[in-house]
């Protein structure tokens, strides 16, 4: 799969979401009528290493990250627990090889939110991807509610 496969699935089957490019990397937010200056993240996708964050080695040729936010229990799950917020310029301390390509692990940086990511899903691990990608969605929806209402 190609990550402009992923946006397209995405645009085509998530309501009132935009993609847009923030701090280098394309993502998917979740903004009814362009209420919020940004809206709420759904889905992003990295596409090179980053100042903080090089611990995909996003720098080889053709590699992208997709990364998708989940509710801390559905985390907690999967992965048994969250862990603690890692320094700036550090990964989280899980035992997982963050280099690796198609296997659906923890965030390296964002673990601690809730986020997971894999590196260039195939057709097989994107099904189950879509699942935490309507998760993301509906919490997106949830986190977009919250906000509109202060």
């Amino acid at each position: 799969m190609k990550a402009d496969d992923i946006f397209n699935y995405c645009v085509s089957n998530l309501d009132d979401v935009v993609l847009t490019e923030n701090w280098g990397e394309r993502g998917i937010f979740y903004n009814p009528n362009g209420i919020l200056k940004k809206g709420v993240y759904v889905l992003t996708i990295k596409e090179k290493d980053g100042e903080n964050d090089k611990s995909s080695l996003l720098n080889r040729s053709n590699v992208y990250r997709v990364n998708v936010c989940l509710k801390k229990e559905t985390f907690i799950k999967r992965f048994d627990n969250i862990p603690k917020r890692p320094y700036a310029g550090q990964i989280v301390k899980m035992d997982f090889d963050f280099t690796k390509l198609d296997t659906i692990m923890p965030h390296p940086v964002y673990a601690w939110m809730g986020w997971v990511c894999v590196l260039n899903p195939s057709e097989k691990t994107f099904k189950e991807l879509k699942v935490m990608i309507q998760e993301s969605y509906y919490f997106a929806k949830e986190k977009f509610a919250k906000r509109i209402k202060k």
